[in-house]
């Protein structure tokens, strides 16, 4: 019988079934050493060998890769208000560094990454996958369609280790010019028109190409309120120290930014002065609720596993 597609067999003519019957029998005595075999088919079966341990290598070092990052984590975030020291930053960003989108289980060649634009009049979806998550840390890949935007938001307690690993995106970010003023002339402004808005300095303003160098943003510096806006398809790694937690008082919090000089005050122009920033690297935040174009799912990992032993 010859089998087909499904599994189904079709009758095989007779001088087709004693050829197909000898070469089973001449199979069966090269596996036994009585025979050897062909010159041709020992080379095809080398190569078919090799070719496999070449992947069952590979595999094993994506997996271990991502394994190795994982213990780092665990051993530099060893509990909550944990922010990393400067030998510990050195680490992950080094591992991070080295990360390739394989170690993860992705490829350029994913339909993902080769998708164009959303159709005409649709939002993007962001989609997030989690690699792992404690109290401690949480590993995730986010994956931005082109055009797609996480709005500005901000990371509070956190310390966050960013790696681009495929795609290009825009990122602007920020920090509070004072985090711990009590000085509302300073830090800001409010009326009976406007919501209170707070000043914020400019920390990042640029185009990140992969592969690229891991960015890290701490509780109060490093640009700790961020947006990402994606250029091409992209999928960004991220490991978050610790992760967010509504029980916790770590809920994600959303802002829209205002230039510095739509509401300026005479009181916060004279303190510049103390705050020692140039107007062009300062705006305005003010608090909103979640966008309601933003749109995000969830999907299973399914690159090589942690193992948490």
């Amino acid at each position: 019988m010859e089998v087909i597609a499904g599994g189904v067999g079709v009758p095989e003519p007779a001088a087709t079934a004693a050829a197909a019957a000898g070469e089973r029998a001449a199979k069966r005595r090269r596996v036994a050493g009585a025979e050897p075999a062909p010159a041709g088919a020992t080379r095809a079966g080398g190569a078919v060998a090799r070719r496999g341990r070449r992947r069952r290598v590979q595999a094993d070092a994506d997996a271990a890769a991502v394994q190795r990052l994982f213990q780092a984590c665990r051993g530099v975030f060893r509990g909550l208000g944990t922010v990393p020291m400067p030998d510990e930053v050195r680490l992950l960003r080094a591992m991070l560094d080295s990360m390739k989108p394989e170690d993860v289980g992705l490829s350029p060649d994913l339909k993902f990454f080769r998708t164009r634009d959303a159709a005409q009049g649709t939002t993007p979806t962001i989609t997030h996958t989690t690699i792992y998550k404690c109290p401690n840390f949480s590993m995730v890949i986010l994956f931005l369609p082109r055009n797609a935007v996480i709005p500005l938001h901000n990371h509070p307690g956190m310390t966050v280790f960013s790696k681009l690993l495929l795609g290009s995106m825009h990122i602007k970010s920020y920090d509070w010019v004072d985090p711990d003023s009590a000085d509302p002339s300073v830090t800001s402004c409010s009326s009976q028109a406007d919501d209170q808005l707070r000043l914020a300095k400019l920390v990042v303003d640029d185009v990140f190409t992969a592969p690229c160098d891991t960015s890290v943003l701490y509780p109060t510096t490093g640009g700790n309120m961020h947006r990402f806006t994606a250029i091409a398809p992209c999928a960004i790694l991220d490991i978050l120290g610790p992760p967010y937690s509504i029980e916790e008082d770590r809920d994600c919090t959303y802002y829209s930014d205002i230039p510095y000089a739509q509401h300026s005050t005479a009181d916060s122009t004279s303190d510049l002065n103390n705050v020692e920033q140039d107007q062009g690297c300062l705006a305005w935040l003010k608090e909103i609720d979640m966008p309601r174009e933003l749109k995000m799912c969830s999907v299973h990992y399914g690159g090589p596993p942690i193992c948490d032993k």
